[in-house]
């Protein structure tokens, strides 16, 4: 169903890197970005996978950067998030929060 369909956890989380990077949103500083943020380590591959998945659902878009000499003139491929990307996250959050609405999180449950 087009309009129904939710980011997963880690695409969630990939986006929402995106968009806090901006400018600087390319695959070693969105790994960086989410390690420094939740505490998860992430392998590059998991990374550019991911955006892989996302950039074909149209969620978000990339290009090429200039080569640069650091990198060997290889250029860097950067992402940004498209409207269609940023209504998936606010879908997302919105089933989330429907979701949660209600429940005491932080109590424990036992089994």
């Amino acid at each position: 169903m087009p309009g129904r369909d939710y980011l997963g956890e880690f695409e969630h989380i990939v986006v929402l890197a995106l968009l806090r990077l901006a400018e600087q949103a390319y695959g070693v500083t969105v790994r960086r970005e989410i390690e420094v943020r939740t505490g998860r380590e992430v392998s590059i591959g998991a990374i550019y996978a991911t955006l892989d998945r996302l950039e074909a659902k149209g969620y978000v878009k990339s290009q090429l950067g200039d080569p640069t000499p650091e990198r060997g003139g290889r250029s860097k491929r950067f992402f940004h998030v498209t409207g269609k990307g940023v209504a998936a996250v606010n879908r997302t959050h919105r089933a989330l929060h429907s979701m949660t609405k209600g429940l005491d999180l932080a109590r424990s449950y036992s089994l």
